[in-house]
Order: C-alpha cells, then sequence, then structure tokens
C-alpha cells in the first residue's frame, strides 16, 4: 500500500469515528439546542450539521446543492447553509447521516485518481488528500464550534487522538502554502504541533523567522482564527513582524 493510499484510509477512518461521535451528540439534542448559536458566527447547531452534511453532498451528489458555482469556498458554504435553513433540525441530522455514509462509501475511490482537486479559492489539492479535508473539517467543527468555550456545548468533547490528528494535520500542512501565499513567500516559520499525532510543520520558503509551538487541539484552534495564542497557551519565538504574520495564519 502506496503512502498516499494508507494517509487516505486512516484520514477516513478519522472521519467515521468523528462521524459516529457526532450523530451520538446530536441524538441528545432539544429543539433548543438545535437553535443555540455555533461557533461559527451566523450559523446555529442546526446550520453546522447541515453545512457538513453539504461537504459530503458536494462529493456524492452534487445536485443536491444550489449553484455555487463562482463563488468563494466560504461564500458557497455560506449559500449551501442558507438553502437548508427551513428543514427542521430531524431533516438535518436525517440529511447529514445519509450524506456521510454515502460520502464515506466514495472516497476510498479517490485514492487511485491521479488528478487536482480544485476547491474555489482555497487552492487545489492531489484527489487522496480530500479525505483529509473532511477529517479537518469535522475535528474543527466538532471540537472547536460545538464544545465550549466557543461553542454552547459543557460536555466532554470527543478525543483529540492519533487517529484524528493525523490527517487533520495532513490537510493543514497541504493548505497553509495556498491559503497564506504572501506568509510563505515572507520567510520560513516552525510550527511545533506537540501531543499524540503532533509533528513540525516547516511553513515557507528562505530565511527561518519564528518557531510556534502547541498542543494539537490549540493548534487547530489557532490557525483558523477560532483563538488567540494568548488563551491556548501558545510558545513563540521570533522577531515581531514574523510572530505578527504567524498570528494572521488561516486554513480553511
Amino acid at each position: 500500500m502506496s503512502r498516499e493510499t494508507q494517509q487516505m484510509s486512516d484520514a477516513i477512518e478519522a472521519v467515521r469515528a468523528d462521524r459516529a461521535a457526532l450523530l451520538e451528540i446530536c441524538g441528545t439534542f432539544t429543539e433548543a439546542d438545535w437553535q443555540t448559536a455555533s461557533g461559527c458566527e451566523g450559523w446555529t447547531v442546526k446550520d453546522l450539521v447541515a453545512h457538513l452534511a453539504g461537504t459530503f453532498w458536494a462529493l456524492v451528489d452534487p445536485a443536491q446543492l444550489p449553484d455555487i458555482a463562482g463563488l468563494s469556498l466560504e461564500a458557497g458554504m455560506e449559500a449551501v447553509v442558507q438553502a437548508r435553513r427551513g428543514v427542521s433540525p430531524q431533516a438535518a441530522l436525517a440529511d447529514y447521516a445519509e450524506a456521510s455514509e454515502r460520502g464515506l462509501a466514495q472516497l476510498p475511490q479517490f485514492a487511485a485518481l491521479d488528478l487536482e482537486v480544485p476547491l474555489a479559492d482555497a487552492g487545489t489539492y492531489p484527489a487522496p488528500l480530500l479525505a483529509s479535508a473532511y477529517a479537518f473539517d469535522h475535528f474543527t467543527h466538532i471540537r472547536a464550534d460545538l464544545f465550549q468555550p466557543r461553542g454552547p456545548l459543557t460536555s466532554v468533547a470527543p478525543e483529540v487522538d492519533a487517529l484524528r490528528v493525523e490527517p487533520t494535520l495532513d490537510w493543514i500542512e497541504a493548505a497553509l502554502p495556498q491559503q497564506n501565499p504572501a506568509a510563505a513567500e515572507a520567510g520560513q516559520f516552525e510550527l511545533q504541533v506537540t501531543g499524540p499525532g503532533g509533528r513540525i510543520i516547516m511553513f515557507g520558503d528562505g530565511q527561518a523567522m519564528a518557531t510556534i509551538s502547541s498542543a494539537a487541539g490549540s493548534f487547530v484552534r489557532w490557525v483558523t482564527q477560532r483563538g488567540s495564542w494568548e488563551d491556548l497557551g501558545v510558545l513563540a519565538t521570533g522577531d515581531e513582524p514574523a510572530l505578527s504574520a504567524a498570528r494572521k495564519l488561516k486554513v480553511v
């Protein structure tokens, strides 16, 4: 099995694990819970689940979605959520369950494809990496947008373990240079991710500019602009212009 195939297989298992966790979590919601604001600005908990469903429909049956051709990635996601605003929470959950089940069945087919997949203004990626994008999306939305301190849920969030962390970091590592081209050209940053599944990500070219260290859960939060370094216990060294640039890094 090639490295890319193993990477995709591991990512699919991560998505499968977080899908199961999300379905279990959603099964406990009251009507009021569904309408509570999530950690994504302007989105309720129901909107968040509808978004995740939409990402799978984009893979298995784009006809289920509104026409988002020509839109940025974030504008397209917003259009998908808006189109599903009128459905009931039960319908939104059933829609996610169906779309994700079909998506997980189809994702392995991409492991053998030698093609690049454009994702609007977010970059172009090898097809086998798509599973890592789904793992990243689930990891981030569940832990950072559903659970406190940013989200409404006060119970214990699903694990931050190597199974979920590794494909999430695979996506971030691939997306960073495409989604932050100005920072990548400014110099090199060493991003140290600690804990299960952690690694060192070298981002950018040229002279070493800064070193930033944080646990995996905190890293995902700050690199998606869901928390400040100060609040997340991030350790950083480097000159101030470099650190200022690093603080603005963003992956979607």
